[in-house]
Formats: structure tokens, sequence, C-alpha cells
């Protein structure tokens, strides 16, 4: 059955009222898939998953899990004859809040209220990362009332915010059930407020913890302090070679891509970034190069006394979690490599360095072209009311190369719901409700016109 613009955007604005009461809903299931004692929220939030596609009966969806990993969602629509087969990804764990008393609002009661400049916001835990783009796909399957024109696959996963460890099992333990024609990937980030984007490079993600040690015990540090490095200054020393006084990157045999030219005005940044009158920049070139084509090296965390434990002592050992953005056209295993030999050739006063490595996640470049790419910006055009703009992000979404090496026939659009403020992974994580609805007509949109 085939619908104009006019009346699919009447139907998405019909369905829009109960899927904000869903997403508000699915909001409150704390599936935070990096705490085990959460497990059963992850579980929980997986069924609900699934009693949504069912209600819009759905012939097909099951939950599966492969190698220990947590549950994802795989669902079929199945495509009308001689239509084509799109892929709906999104996930639906979320980050863990951390301290909840710094929030405004309860982080897994999703609260509607207006933000600092007037607009419309979904505070809380999920609403933009990635409930929100889920709830993105719920809202275009109920405006076609669970009949989309083109076969419809959905894969929602439960493990991204630790890494999709066993998501390239599930892809390959499940291939057929998820071959498509197309991929929209909802989990990237719009260029601003009222201005979508297609996502078409993304930094990949190395990480790792590396030690120092420099005694065997503990000591006095007024007896031996100025004779004998203790680990924590040595650590700091060791950690300070990773950039150089101007704060670009200082490990050797990293690589980088050209950048976009793509004005990102310092002052929209400072404000977005909230960086502190006073405080410079870092590292060389634009804005957008530094963001999205440069590799960056940021130290995560330390372990270390606590400064109100803390004592007179030479600390005999020291760790910290070092992360490694990959730039586009780089190779996330090597880097990992060329960071693990920067640490332990860089060691202070001949200290005993120990690196860890931990997760891996390839970049990727993401063709922008074609007829897909054209019907996508079409239908972005038409919901969204200017053109969408063609981006890079500096974060990691590591399916995207899975999903094209395992599928390389297929066209991959990386959407968003998100915006510069919204604060995925932080305090106060927000979903712009205008924007929102808007994602939800051009997602309906984009199905209409891939159809053939």
């Amino acid at each position: 059955m085939a619908f104009d613009d006019a009346e699919l955007r009447a139907r998405v604005e019909a369905v829009l009222p109960a899927t904000l009461d869903s997403l508000k809903e699915h909001c409150a299931i704390a599936s935070v898939s990096s705490l085990p004692d959460h497990a059963d929220q992850v579980d929980r939030s997986a069924a609900w998953v699934v009693a949504q596609l069912e209600a819009l009966g759905c012939p097909d969806v099951r939950i599966v899990s492969e190698d220990g990993g947590k549950p994802a969602v795989i669902a079929h629509f199945p495509a009308p004859s001689g239509q084509p087969t799109v892929c709906l990804y999104a996930h639906h764990d979320v980050q863990p809040t951390g301290d909840e008393s710094l929030w405004t609002s309860e982080p897994f009661v999703a609260t509607e209220r207006t933000d600092a400049v007037g607009e419309d916001r979904l505070f809380g835990r999920g609403t933009s990362d990635d409930k929100g783009g889920l709830a993105v796909h719920l809202a275009a399957l109920r405006a076609y009332e669970g009949q989309p024109p083109v076969g419809v696959t959905l894969f929602i996963e439960g493990e991204e915010e630790i890494g999709s460890p066993s998501l390239a099992t599930i892809i390959e333990r499940h291939h057929e059930a998820l071959a498509a024609d197309v991929f929209v990937i909802a989990d990237s980030g719009n260029w601003q407020v009222g201005v979508p984007a297609f996502t078409t490079t993304l930094r990949g993600l190395a990480d790792c913890v590396v030690e120092v040690e420099t005694l065997d015990h503990a000591l006095h540090s007024g007896s031996f302090g100025g004779v004998v490095p203790d680990a924590l200054t040595t650590l700091c020393r060791l950690l300070a070679t990773l950039h150089d006084d101007r704060g670009r990157v200082a490990v050797a045999g990293l690589g980088s891509t050209d950048a976009p030219d793509l004005d990102y005005p310092e002052d929209r940044l400072r404000s977005e970034t909230g960086l502190l009158d006073g405080v410079d920049w870092i590292g060389d070139g634009s804005v957008v190069s530094r963001l999205w084509a440069q590799p960056s090296v940021s130290v995560l965390a330390i372990d270390a006394p606590s400064v109100a434990n803390a004592s007179n002592t030479l600390q005999p050992k020291a760790r910290a979690k070092v992360s490694l953005r990959v730039a586009p056209g780089d190779d996330a295993h090597r880097a990992t490599q060329a960071l693990r030999a920067h640490l332990e050739s860089h060691a202070p006063f001949g200290a005993h360095v120990t690196v860890r490595d931990g997760d891996a996640g390839q970049p990727g470049l993401i063709p922008f072209e074609g007829a897909v790419a054209e019907a996508a910006t079409d239908a972005f055009r038409e919901a969204w009311g200017v053109d969408p703009v063609q981006v890079g992000q500096g974060g990691s979404i590591p399916m995207v190369a899975d999903f094209q090496r395992q599928f390389p026939q297929a066209d991959v659009l990386v959407t968003a719901v998100g915006d510069p403020d919204s604060r995925a992974h932080g305090i106060d994580e927000s979903l712009h409700l205008g924007d929102w609805r808007k994602a939800c007509l051009a997602e309906t949109l984009l199905l209409a016109r891939l159809a053939r």
C-alpha cells in the first residue's frame, strides 16, 4: 500500500504520543549491561522489546544470545513481493548512572522538562543512547501498523555499551536472519539541534591498563623521598609522555585521515563542552580534524590512594586505564600495539611497566553515495526542513565495521537522535523531543522511499 508524504506525516503524528510513553516505560528498566547485578534488568529490557514487536503483529521475533553474551532481539516483518529488506539497528542496554545525586531528576524516571535555552527535552539514562533510537524504529513501524512497504528486520543489541563482545558471533550464527539490502544504525549524533546528520567516518577504540612498579613494598616518604621513585609519581610522568607540550598525541605509528571541510565554531564547542574560561584547546588542525580524523589519547582512571585516606607513604605500585581513539583508516589492533610499545619504552627511572590490553573496536569509513543515500537525503530533508549534514564522529560504533565486513554488498546508513548537548553516558542525559519527532518522521519516509 502506497502512502504520500502528507498521509505518512499524519500517521507519524498519530503514533508519537503513545511511542513517547513507550520510551519512558523502557527507560524505567535499568538495563546496565556492565553491572552484573543488573543482568535481570537487561533480560527484562529484551523481553520488553519483544512485547512491543509482538503487539505490532510481528510474525517472527526472538531473543538470541551467544557465547554467554547479553540478550539481543531479532525480528522480521516480511518483505512484500519484490521489495528490499532494511535492517533497523539500535541497542537496548545503557551506561551506568554515575553519582545519582548529581542528576537533576532520577536517572531511570524519564522526565520531560525545558532546558536552559527553552527546548523541550526528555531527561534520563538511555533517552538518547539508545532507547530513543529504538523508539524511532517503533514509531515508524507503528505508523505503518506493522505492515511496512519494505521488508524490515530489527536487530536490537543488548551489549553495545560493553563493546559488543559477542556481536561478531551473533552475526556469524544468525547471518541469514540479519542479511539485508540496507542497514540503518540509529546510534550516532546529529550535527546540532534542528540539523540532522549522516555519519560517514568513525574513530575506533583501543584501551589498556598500564601498571607501574618501583618498589616491592611501601616506604616512609620522609625517610626515603628524594632518592627512591614512588610508583604514583612515576606513573604520572609516564602518562605525560602520551602528549607533547601542545597536547598532540605523541605515540609513534598512529594514522590519521583527511577531515571534511566543515566549520565547527570554537564558541559553539566551548559552550557544548563546558570548557572553563582560560583553559586552552589541545592539538593541531581544524576542530573537526581533531575530533574526527586524528587519534586521541585520554587517561580514564587511576588506581591510587584517595586523598582522604592518604598517608606519608611512597607507593610501590600504581596503575591507570588509558583510552586511544583510532583514526578512520587505521587499524585498532595495530594501534593497540603502538600504544603498548610507547608505554613500555618510556618507563621513567627504569620502572617496571606492565601493559594489559583491553577492548579494541575498528574505526569506520562509511560511503554515502548512490540511490540509497539519495533516498535518505530526500527523506530527511522533507522531515527536518533542512539538508542533512555528512559528519564524522569521534566516538566508536564498532558494529558498523562488523556489518560492512559481513554484508559487503549492503548500504549502511548511520543516523541519530542525539545532539551535542544530549550528554550520552553523562549526568542528565537527554533527548531533544523536537528532533526525536523529526527523526521518527524521517525514518518513516525513508522506508517509503526505499520501496521499489
